[in-house]
């Protein structure tokens, strides 16, 4: 029953391929050309590249469908910009705005009368900055954001009066009060040293905002004041003081500029590709020299991307800068098939047809392949279903490139190898095709030299004779690794690195640092570090919102809601008395004016005239005498890293949902939430996708490879391997975030790569006992796996010289998948596997006795080798007719070399595959 349930898809599969791979081998010229014709047509999808390109950082690196954006729709449906009354905290997104970091190159108190001198002749160089957009000219006085009919100055320099002068006055930290005014001085002046009474005594950095106005008719006029900001604060020398820059254009530009940095490594890396393969598969023998096959490998991978690129770009999907990971992915993959096939094909015997020998190279690797194939596309569609666009646009490109590299592989590829087995059919030169005599001929006896003979191949199997690293395989590292005291070595080392991976997975942290999207050396980053070393106490002010409708003059109810919102001022993260509330200054006018508002009637008549005298009728969503919604708000202090502002922000939503009740439903929202949703849905996601991928895979492994306890194995694998990369690369100081949750989708489909590679060579084996079998099994894959996984870090290595913190992390976690896929694959996994004998494929003959034994690959192939040169023929399916005994004992002495193990007392047919014995 177990072997039906495998073997019943399994063995037509093979079959198929086998079929396949004859017609591939019969009409190689039309699968050649076709591919190519294919791959043109698509390829020029390209064209539309441009007006694909999807990197707004907002819209790729933030959740779908994340709260804060539902949020932010509720507060700027209900509290609309008043642009004659800008106030920057009211604000629903960032703004459009300019902004520096001021200071002193000895990092002295800054607070003196020669510092301030030179700022505020900065601010006023600034504000004459001016644009021309082909119809007018515009400075900064025409395009700022404006607060009671002039522009809203820096807090610092209107306390001071812009008279530097003025300095050492007595100013109040963080919150100052000038008369009317109220100043905020908390996100301005940074690195402070304050007395007892809040008394500012000095600090180390000022920082500056110019705020634009957010209005269609001047979008395009600010976008360029900005970019005229940035040219001219990158040329400010400046006598005593430094300066970091930064607008709210720039996070979006210096994104942008990732591409620029990774589009020269593409070279380097098929480069690197191209000369590996070509020298891994390079031969001393002049016909089995497989220098062409690698190189139309490669060219296979590149044909994939094109292909498949070019399709999905003239349908229309989002190209994320993401996706400029894909291309060194496909082509370690695409190598790693190509050398999986040509390690089947040199397993063949040369002297069949070739039609024959594709036919066998199909039934040998395209099952793998295929298994491989289908996981790691799989597993990336899967991904498709994370919340994050940039791992969706990336798991849909390159799933879709696996696609098209495994359908040029069994065309495209193969049929360049069944044109370079014609070559080496009729024995000629690698490079100029030239007939070469063989090894031991008369020709090569006339004094030919190593450099114009080939053609050598194992006179006892037939097959191209075995490369020294196979022989090492085989002779040497299986035997030492299937050694007791080896596999008790290995067990303690698979012990440690699951320790240490374990314990690396708790030291995970979550979230991409916004910084992070800049490539290296960027001002942005300058500005951002400045940031965090003098402005992180005082985080985010949210908002606290109060939706629909709320009876605010019944005092009952009004107390209700003041206790409510006394829950958000005992969080610790919270400075209590930075709270803002229209409410209690409402409160307080009243009872200054001698007015009851009591009853609804004079609480709506009154409120008008009380919002209109300043700021807060932002905050009120008064319309036909009645409030829809209203806001409050609450400032945040010492957020200072990504798990403080996770942590701030699951406080505040349940806070916010404790508080919500029949009378009233609290939100909470700040434009940094939109960034801060990550950490809420990352963990969530990346944990559905590894369940459900993993499952997929193991139903995948349970019905290709024939045996289910193996396909247990391989789902073993990937666990143990997805376990390891989380912690290593937490190890590395790599974040949990949407650029990593994409490469361990990656992780799945690469362990099951090298896993299903090396179990499927192992229950394939037709060895009598567990260690022979794990032997075998490395000598057939242990060089290609080798091979594929050095291909693939070849890939990716060049992106760890890359400026830009989205490919450095790819080249971190890949070299991690590969490194723990290499070791799963060549030495955990044999190991393993063979402390279990029920790993074991049925496939029985009958000996001289009569007994039931399993043959052995090497006695098969012998067999083969030698009726082979008696003449007789193999038909399409490996099957070899032989003559009755009477007849074979009456044969030359060779026939005497038969093993005996495959005689037969009648006439009937030898098949070297034990699937048909």
């Amino acid at each position: 029953m177990e072997r039906c349930r495998t073997d019943c898809i399994e063995k037509p599969l093979s079959r198929l391929f086998m079929k396949f791979g004859r017609f591939v081998g019969s009409y190689p010229i039309w699968f050649f050309i076709i591919p190519m014709l294919i791959s043109a047509g698509l390829g020029a999808g390209f064209y539309f590249l441009k007006a694909r390109e999807a990197n707004d950082i907002e819209d790729q690196f933030t959740p779908v469908n994340g709260p804060a954006k539902q949020e932010r729709s509720f507060i700027k449906d209900n509290f609309p910009y008043n642009m004659s009354m800008f106030s920057s905290q009211r604000l629903y997104t960032e703004g459009t705005f300019a902004s520096l970091i001021i200071t002193l190159t000895n990092e002295e108190n800054i607070l003196t009368k020669e510092a301030f001198e030179e700022i505020i002749a900065l601010n006023k160089q600034i504000q004459e900055i001016s644009v021309n957009d082909g119809k007018e000219t515009s400075t900064f006085l025409d395009l700022c954001a404006r607060a009671n009919g002039q522009c809203v100055p820096n807090a610092i320099l209107q306390i001071i009066n812009n008279d530097a002068s003025n300095i050492n006055t007595v100013i109040k930290f963080p919150q100052h009060s000038a008369g009317r005014e109220l100043f905020f001085l908390g996100t301005t002046v940074g690195g402070v040293n304050v007395d007892a009474e809040g008394v500012l005594q000095s600090a180390q950095a000022i920082r500056l905002y110019y705020y634009l106005k957010e209005d269609t008719e001047t979008q395009a006029k600010a976008a360029l004041w900005l970019k005229a900001f940035l040219s001219f604060s990158a040329n400010l020398s400046m006598q005593s003081t430094t300066i970091s820059r930064f607008t709210s254009l720039s996070r979006q530009q210096e994104m942008d500029r990732n591409t620029d940095d990774v589009i020269p490594l593409f070279s380097i890396t098929y480069f690197l590709a191209i000369t590996f393969s070509i020298t891994s598969c390079m031969r001393l023998d002049n016909v089995r020299n497989k220098v062409w096959v690698a190189s139309f490998g490669v060219i296979s991978a590149g044909l994939a991307v094109l292909s498949s690129f070019g399709m999905l770009l003239y349908i229309g999907v989002p190209f994320s800068m993401t996706v400029g990971n894909a291309p060194f992915l496909i082509l370690g993959i695409g190598v790693d098939d190509m050398f999986i096939m040509i390690a089947s094909w040199q397993q063949t015997n040369v002297h069949d047809d070739v039609r024959d020998r594709m036919a066998h190279t199909y039934k040998e690797a395209a099952i793998s392949i295929t298994i491989t194939t289908l996981t790691d596309v799989l597993a990336f569609y899967i991904g498709t279903l994370t919340g994050f666009r940039s791992v969706q646009s990336f798991c849909l490109y390159t799933g879709t490139a696996i696609l098209f590299c495994y359908f040029y592989n069994v065309t495209f590829f193969s049929a360049f190898m069944t044109l370079n087995g014609k070559r080496e059919k009729s024995n000629r030169h690698w490079l100029t095709c030239r007939k070469v005599p063989q090894e031991h001929s008369a020709e090569y006896s006339k004094g030919y030299n190593i450099c114009c003979t080939g053609g050598a191949y194992d006179k006892n199997t037939g097959a191209e004779e075995i490369q020294p690293i196979n022989f090492f395989f085989k002779k040497y590292y299986g035997p030492f690794l299937t050694n007791s005291f080896t596999k008790l070595f290995v067990v303690l080392l698979y012990a440690g690195f699951l320790g240490v991976s374990i314990y690396g997975c708790f030291q995970i942290k979550e979230g991409i640092d916004l910084s992070n999207l800049a490539p290296d050396g960027s001002y942005v980053a300058d500005y951002y570090h400045d940031e965090k070393t003098y402005f992180t106490k005082y985080g985010p002010n949210v908002m606290v919102a109060v939706k629909g409708k709320f009876p605010y003059w019944n005092n009952t109810e009004r107390a209700s809601l003041k206790k409510t919102l006394e829950k958000f001022d005992n969080l610790t993260f919270i400075d209590s008395s930075l709270f803002l509330s229209w409410l209690d200054y409402f409160v307080r006018y009243a009872d200054n004016s001698g007015i009851d508002i009591s009853n609804e009637s004079n609480f709506t008549a009154n409120l008008p005239q009380f919002l209109q005298s300043g700021y807060f009728q932002q905050d009120v969503n008064f319309t036909n005498d009645a409030i829809y919604a209203s806001r409050f708000f609450i400032q945040t202090v010492n957020i200072t890293d990504a798990i403080a502002e996770k942590n701030m922000l699951n406080a505040l939503r349940a806070t916010a949902e404790e508080g919500s009740t029949n009378n009233v439903s609290l939100l909470v929202y700040h434009p940094a939430f939109i960034y801060f949703d990550q950490y809420a849905v990352v963990v969530e996601n990346t944990v559905q996708n590894i369940i459900i991928a993993t499952v997929a895979m193991l139903v995948i492994s349970l019905l290709l490879i024939p045996n289910p306890i193996c396909s247990l194995w391989v789902t073993f694998a990937i666990a143990s391997i997805i376990v390891g990369v989380a912690g290593f690369m937490a190890l590395w100081d790599v974040n949990l975030d949407s650029i990593s949750m994409i490469n361990l989708i990656i992780c799945i489909g690469f362990s099951v790569d090298f896993s299903a590679h090396i179990s499927y060579a192992f229950v394939s084996s037709s060895k009598s006992s567990a260690n022979e079998k794990a032997v075998e099994a490395l000598f057939a894959l242990g060089y290609p796996i080798v091979q594929g996984a050095i291909s693939t870090i070849l890939g990716v290595v060049v992106l760890s010289a890359s400026s830009s913190y989205i490919f450095r992390t790819f080249f971190k976690i890949m070299l991690l998948v590969i490194i723990f896929g290499v070791v799963h694959g060549i030495i955990f996994i044999p190991v393993f596997m063979s402390f279990f004998g029920c790993c074991s494929r049925p496939g029985k003959v009958n000996n001289e006795k009569g007994q039931q034994v399993d043959p052995t690959n090497e006695q098969r192939n012998k067999t083969i080798g030698i009726y082979h040169n008696m003449g007789y023929k193999a038909d399409g399916f490996g099957e070899i007719t032989f003559p009755t005994v009477n007849k074979i004992e009456n044969l030359s002495a060779n026939v005497q070399n038969i093993d005996h193990l495959h005689r037969r007392p009648t006439q009937g047919s030898f098949n070297p595959d034990p699937d048909c014995y």
